[in-house]
């Protein structure tokens, strides 16, 4: 910048906003041997710790240690003798020897012809800055570390479990082919059932990649899927009209044994041998809830009886209050069996 030649007297405007500013600041004088210090405010005296008389005419590497780097020396050199502005950081020491890390901006003060009578130089302690990007860059490495450390425990619990479930599932098996109980044998095929569909969430839950969340549309056109191909009939239509929800990890299994619970009972009791139907499904939102209605126009129920056995029932209402879901089932005209679900949105985990 080129400014005319100033009087560094303490009367003088322009030296006393200098001295008064916040902004450590030096002048200094490369027209007399080695460049001393000319000016200092207070502000730079309070960051190096050094009096005024102590600053005064020395060369400004005073304030330069072990740590100082060599190539922000060699570019604050090469910008005095070029007589050039620069602004570079670089660790510089106080008069007690701590280190503070200096962003140093400088510049030359030119006179009428031209001629570079002084260099200004501001410099700003940005040392807090460092210190809390070094305190970020720990806590993201131990972040990461117990991410890594939770990972590693998640795939762990995900391999017991999944193996458990599995020891589950075929020791109900083996029970099941004894035929000697009939009644017996039925009641471990529904508790395989539901093995199975708790199994089917785990596995959705991991194999998504985010175990905070499961998709409720997703699974229940897998579990018809697989309900209506393990029943090998082909006269029984399934017709799906799902809005896609996401609802909390912590609610998955209960909601998922619930409609395997529903549609187990519809595809049992709806369409004896030899009567085709369809079974309809759909999910939506209305008001404040989510609405799952579950029908069939199958033999249908009285409206004071009920397909579910007493269990059946049992579970429905400890899994509806456990969802906090208000679960109705009625018979449709002129046959058939229409189930209400109202899913509160509490339990959803997206916006719908």
């Amino acid at each position: 910048m080129t400014m005319p030649s100033i009087d560094l007297d303490r009367t003088h405007p322009f030296a006393e906003a200098m001295r008064a500013s916040s902004i450590a600041m030096v002048m200094t004088d490369p027209t007399l041997p080695d460049h001393p210090i000319v000016f200092a405010n207070d502000a730079f005296l309070r960051l190096t710790g050094y009096s005024l008389l102590e600053v005064m005419g020395r060369n400004c590497r005073f304030l330069q240690g072990p740590d100082s780097d060599a190539a922000a020396i060699a570019d604050i050199r090469r910008a005095i003798a070029a007589g050039v502005d620069l602004t570079v950081e670089l660790v510089n020491y106080r008069k007690d020897g701590s280190a503070f890390h200096n962003v140093l901006s400088l510049s030359p003060v030119r006179g009428k012809s031209g001629e570079v009578r002084y260099f200004f130089a501001t410099q700003v302690d940005v040392t807090d800055q460092h210190r809390q990007t070094d305190e970020l860059r720990h806590a993201n490495l131990a972040l990461a570390a117990a991410l890594e450390t939770a990972t590693t425990l998640v795939h762990e619990i995900d391999h017991r479990v999944k193996n458990n479930l599995q020891m589950v599932s075929a020791m109900i098996l083996l029970q099941s082919l004894d035929r000697s109980d009939l009644r017996l044998r039925d009641s471990l095929l529904d508790t395989l059932s539901r093995v199975e569909a708790l199994s089917t969430v785990h596995h959705r839950l991991h194999r998504s990649g985010d175990v905070s969340r499961f998709d409720v549309a997703d699974y229940v056109r897998d579990l018809l899927d697989d309900l209506v191909g393990a029943t090998g009939r082909t006269d029984i239509r399934v017709r799906l009209d799902l809005m896609p929800v996401l609802v909390q990890a912590g609610k998955s299994a209960a909601l998922a044994l619930l409609f395997n619970e529903l549609f187990t009972n519809a595809l049992k009791h709806a369409f004896p041998p030899g009567k085709p139907g369809t079974l309809a499904v759909s999910i939506a939102r209305e008001a404040a809830c989510i609405v799952a209605v579950i029908e069939d126009d199958g033999v249908g129920v009285s409206p004071t009886a009920t397909r579910l056995s007493t269990f059946g029932q049992s579970l429905i209402q400890t899994l509806s209050r456990q969802l906090g879901a208000e679960t109705t089932i009625g018979p449709m005209s002129p046959s058939g069996t229409r189930v209400r679900i109202e899913l509160p949105l509490a339990i959803v985990a997206a916006p719908v």
